[in-house]
């Protein structure tokens, strides 16, 4: 009898802890390659549009859509997606994502002509979507304490380097042309590692699950993807049609539709229900502020990250692989802000996200005073300074940004609030890019000579950095960190 019930305590019993936490590290390169590809698809596209238009006859409708549908599909599945997690298992969820989004970049890189190509990019979104907020769950489950916010910082990191790396990687596949293949490698590039990662997953990854009822709120789920649908949709195609009647329709009815998402949401979990997401979380003034802050800097540094590239290749006459190094002092920046993001974090807590918001501030009004007195000929390299600090600016806030947010959330809530922050990083980009580009090109109107790219670039950064100054005074409003002892 004391045999019997030893044998089964031992079969009970938890892996040593050394043995069970050394795997736990080798799931940061397997969930992190997949987060820079997909970052880097989001922006790596841009230089290509040139040989796009050129290679595939794509008028400028299709171009736009090549662009955005990518951001327009995660946006609106990242939600549900987080959902599916809980229910189906995390490392399922990232894993059919990931297959799926191997499967779609090598459509769009054999595509032959631009619809091709734009279902391929809409295919990328979905997929991507399913995978973002896996991620950031799995990293949740998988570690604690300083742990999870180191893990957190290398997620930040990747997203990071992917962004403003995203032009010069760009670049250089396009110039090395290799096999012949043109800007096709920028997509054809994604297919052996997905492969790769794919291999990898069931080894290194753990599974998860949420707690709870394992049900799909499925009218949740319409009601939220169309209210999504609705705001992006209107924001992309509105200022290129000139803001017909129907973009303000959709901006309206989706408004009703995603306050109507909130309310059955907070009745569906009230009654015992399965909602999508818990309405609780919103309670945490943590993640219901860090949502909010979230939204405003990835306003910021998305539609910097558009206008710069107007401004150098429009404005100062730079090829697609010149421009693409100029943004390699903004990565420097970046990447030793984050390098020494542990350090400043514990002297600085959560005020490292206000200071890296001005230093950021401070970089882009350097950055719009350097530009306007350079004009059109000026040797850009005085830009160098102002790149550094804008970037040192960006690695600082973008390390401990998820990490803040998500530090409350109970693990069994981590696909659904992780899905949530998702959501809210591709809404400020499009929010970014649809106001602050609308006023890039009301400035610019009709006359595209290279000084009036100029103009539109300076005032648009200037607005930039003022945004940059309020996503400072939104970390105020972060709770404390209770005082140990």
């Amino acid at each position: 009898m004391t045999d019997t019930a030893d044998a089964r305590t031992t079969a009970a019993a938890p892996p040593p802890v050394a043995a069970a936490d050394q795997p736990k590290w080798l799931t940061l390169p397997v969930v992190l390659a997949p987060t820079f590809m997909v970052t880097l698809d989001m922006f790596i596209v841009n230089v290509a549009i040139p040989s796009i238009q050129e290679k595939l006859h794509a008028g400028t409708g299709a171009v736009q859509f090549v662009v955005a549908g990518i951001s327009l599909a995660v946006a609106a599945v990242l939600i549900t997606a987080g959902r599916l997690g809980d229910i189906l298992g995390r490392r399922r969820m990232f894993t059919i994502g990931l297959a799926l989004f191997t499967v779609a970049s090598g459509v769009c890189g054999i595509a032959p002509n631009a619809g091709e190509l734009i279902a391929g990019r809409v295919a990328q979104g979905v997929s991507a979507g399913l995978m973002m907020p896996q991620v950031l769950a799995i990293l949740t489950v998988a570690f604690s304490g300083p742990a999870r916010a180191k893990a957190f910082g290398y997620y930040g990191i990747a997203m990071g380097l992917a962004g403003v790396f995203g032009q010069l990687i760009g670049g250089v596949l396009i110039r090395a042309d290799l096999w012949g293949l043109g800007w096709r490698l920028i997509f054809l590039i994604n297919v052996p590692i997905g492969v790769l990662v794919l291999a990898m997953t069931p080894r290194f990854v753990p599974e998860s699950k949420g707690t709870g009822s394992a049900k799909l709120d499925l009218f949740g789920t319409l009601l939220v993807t169309v209210g999504l649908v609705g705001v992006i949709l209107p924001l992309i195609k509105g200022r290129e049609e000139g803001w017909p009647a129907w973009t303000w329709e959709c901006l309206a009815v989706s408004v009703v539709l995603l306050a109507a998402f909130a309310w059955y949401q907070a009745r569906l979990g009230a009654r015992g229900g399965a909602p999508l997401i818990t309405m609780g979380l919103f309670r945490q003034r943590a993640f219901s502020v860090g949502l909010v802050t979230t939204l405003l800097f990835y306003a910021v540094m998305s539609t910097f990250f558009l206008v710069f590239a107007l401004y150098l290749q429009q404005g100062r006459a730079q090829s697609a692989l010149q421009s693409g190094a100029i943004f390699i002092p903004l990565g420097t920046g970046f990447f030793a802000a984050s390098m020494a993001a542990k350090q400043i974090g514990a002297k600085l807590g959560r005020q490292t996200l206000a200071v890296g918001s001005l230093v950021l501030a401070v970089g882009l009004g350097a950055l719009e005073l350097i530009a306007d007195d350079l004009g059109t000929d000026g040797a850009i390299g005085w830009i160098i300074p102002a790149l550094l600090v804008a970037g040192f600016g960006m690695g600082m806030v973008m390390a401990p940004l998820s990490a803040t947010v998500l530090s409350g959330i109970p693990p069994q809530f981590a696909a659904a609030a992780s899905g949530v922050l998702s959501t809210a990083v591709q809404v400020g980009t499009a929010l970014g890019v649809a106001i602050i580009g609308n006023l890039f090109y009301n400035l610019l109107g009709t006359d595209l000579k290279p000084s009036s790219f100029i103009h539109a670039f300076t005032v648009s950064t200037e607005v930039l950095a003022l945004l940059g100054v309020l996503v400072a005074a939104s970390v105020q409003l972060l709770p404390k960190p209770a005082k140990q002892g």
